[in-house]
């Protein structure tokens, strides 16, 4: 049955827009449907609807969960028999329909608007050797990044779509349903068959609020990267209480790259990228100002030790005043001191926060004791130098 003209217009005007919203350039990626999907969109907008109609079936069939492919499938169906009044024309509520077009909306924009091989997000500076991956999500794209520890410099392997707080992002207190901005690192690893439903095929939790948060108030707790029900594909992009949320065969895959303790989660709402050229720049500074932190403190020299530190420095109960007059009283003992770094990673907080996390391993001796710890500082920069604005074990 051929489809009336107005029917067609109204379909492909539709088809128009959510390419249009979604345009961008780069190099285009194939994980997840949206290759597909795009393929359905361009046979709309060439009124090529039977073939269109053909795509989303066999969309449907890889993909039977997929409430978005159901719809456009419905729309496709209906038609044929009277002209749509717009996207998601089948009785249905309306917030659902606004979700699943956000949702195609998010999906082809990460289709067309991937990130160039050459560039890396601003966060990752240094990865440290037992790292094997790190997670970057970007919540205002709807989208989490797989990046691989090549010695130290970040490279993709997979992105994958997924949701986030039905109130946005940046977090602040418990219960305002916004997933927070921030580095944080997986904890623990919660199969499935342990959880409800609604969490689908597992858990991997997140050490929200880390000491950065406290530090500046901010409240919760349970922050997960986790699935989606058994009876669901994916959610629209702003669904969750807080959590990241992925399809369940996107969680399993991406289950593969988390290391339990190691692996860094750097939540973003709007991720920054760096060409490699200045990614070393940013990098190899910070590297400077730890290593000079470093000899400052073997210099046995508490003014060059403490003139790392910044003036808001705090650490437990200890402000900068007490800090100094602590490692004063330590180092007034000593002959000698010498400080080895090692396993050293550094990720960038996005947002507001010009603070980095610094995390190694340290290894200190001096005429009179000898230790190895895991250090975690926050780095923050002061009159366009960076200082230590926290101090603690990893």
């Amino acid at each position: 049955m051929r489809l009336r003209t107005t029917t067609l217009r109204r379909i492909t005007a539709v088809a128009a827009l959510l390419a249009a919203a979604a345009c961008g350039a780069g190099t285009l990626t194939d994980n997840g449907p949206e290759a597909d999907l795009q393929r359905v969109f361009e046979a709309i907008e060439a009124n090529r609807l039977d073939e269109a109609l053909n795509r989303t079936d066999a969309l449907i069939a890889v993909y039977p969960k997929f409430r978005l492919a159901h719809l456009i499938q419905g729309d496709l169906l209906l038609a044929r028999t009277r002209p749509l009044r717009g996207f998601g024309d089948a009785p249905a509520d309306n917030a659902e329909i606004d979700g699943l077009r956000a949702e195609a909306i998010a999906r082809l924009r990460a289709y067309r608007d991937r990130p160039h091989t050459n560039y890396v997000p601003r966060y990752l500076l240094q990865m440290g050797p037992e790292q094997k991956f790190a997670v970057v999500v970007d919540t205002q794209r709807a989208r989490l990044y797989v990046y691989r520890n090549d010695n130290g410099t970040p490279r993709f392997v997979a992105d994958f779509y997924a949701s986030h707080g039905k109130a946005g992002a940046n977090k602040v207190r418990e219960g305002d349903n916004k997933t927070p901005i921030g580095v944080y690192h997986v904890v623990s690893q919660i199969h499935g068959s342990k959880l409800p439903d609604l969490y689908g095929d597992g858990a991997f939790p997140l050490n929200y609020p880390n000491e950065w948060d406290k530090r500046a108030g901010r409240t919760g707790y349970g922050i997960w990267l986790h699935g989606v029900p058994s009876d669901t594909y994916a959610r629209p992009p702003s669904t969750s209480e807080g959590c990241v949320v992925l399809a369940n065969q996107d969680l399993t895959t991406l289950s593969n790259y988390m290391q339990v303790g190691l692996t860094p989660v750097i939540i973003s709402n709007d991720v920054e990228w760096l060409s490699m050229d200045d990614w070393q720049v940013e990098r190899s500074a910070l590297n400077e100002a730890i290593d000079r932190w470093r000899s400052d403190w073997e210099s046995l020299d508490i003014d060059r030790y403490i003139s790392n530190y910044s003036k808001n420095f705090q650490s437990g109960r200890l402000d900068l005043a007490s800090w100094k007059q602590r490692k004063d009283r330590v180092t007034r003992n000593k002959q000698w001191i010498r400080v080895g770094l090692e396993r050293i990673s550094m990720f960038r907080s996005p947002g507001r926060d010009d603070v980095v996390e610094v995390t190694f391993e340290q290894r200190y001796t001096s005429n009179t004791h000898s230790d190895v710890s895991r250090k975690r500082q926050y780095w923050v920069k002061e009159n366009g130098h960076w200082r230590i604005a926290y101090e603690g074990n990893a």
